[in-house]
């Protein structure tokens, strides 16, 4: 694939990435593949090919998904990345084999991994977005999305509601983990770090500086 105005942005929760995804797309009349871009391939997706992507899609008591141990989603949440890689990147190539949207530059926020990402592009073409871990630990039930709100809604149905947002508390922690912050902010390409004091739009002109988005 020509990734030539293919931008990938990845980082820590709370970092500003489907905010910077979708305003770069308007300035720049581009496509935005926003937060998990992946799900419109969900329906037509394979359990034993990609088993882990499917779970929620097939999953028939939510409290399952809820009641794991932190090791166990953990586990899932890495193996999710993987399925997500492959169906992400079928999505680019689909995107760039189309006549339509072949020359228009591409903002994705993105599950490829650090390893993949130097392997098919470059450092003018990925931007990390860091956040404080703390925020995505003690923020997660913040956001007004209706998934996160969903989740939160299960475990106050639990019996012992504590014990089910402690639970999930402590697997935020493991995935907004320090080891997994420092690989992000030391993985080779430029660096984003959330500021409460910096506009949307002061973001998106740093952004295109670091990315020679012209």
């Amino acid at each position: 694939m020509n990734l030539e105005n293919v931008y990938f942005f990845i980082g820590t929760s709370y970092a500003g990435k489907s905010t910077i995804v979708k305003n770069l797309a308007k300035k720049h009349n581009g496509i935005a593949l926003e937060e998990n871009y992946h799900d419109e391939k969900l329906p037509e997706l394979d359990s034993k090919e990609f088993p882990n992507l499917t779970y929620t899609r097939d999953l028939q008591d939510w409290h399952e998904f809820i009641r794991r141990t932190p090791d166990e989603y953990v586990t899932w949440i890495n193996d999710v990345k993987k399925e997500c890689e492959i169906v992400e990147l079928q999505i680019l190539e689909e995107l760039l084999g189309k006549e339509e949207s072949r020359n228009k530059k591409i903002f994705a926020d993105t599950n490829i991994c650090i390893e993949t990402l130097h392997n098919i592009t470059d450092t003018d073409h990925v931007l990390v977005m860091l956040s404080d871990p703390e925020i995505g630990i003690h923020r997660f039930f913040d956001r007004p999305d209706p998934e996160k709100q969903f989740l939160y809604q299960l475990m106050l149905e639990e019996p012992d509601p504590q014990a089910a947002l402690d639970n999930y508390r402590e697997i935020l922690t493991r995935i907004c983990s320090k080891e997994n912050y420092e690989e992000l902010e030391k993985s080779g390409f430029k660096v984003i770090y959330r500021d409460e004091n910096r506009t949307q739009a002061e973001t998106v002109e740093l952004a295109e500086r670091l990315l020679k988005i012209y």
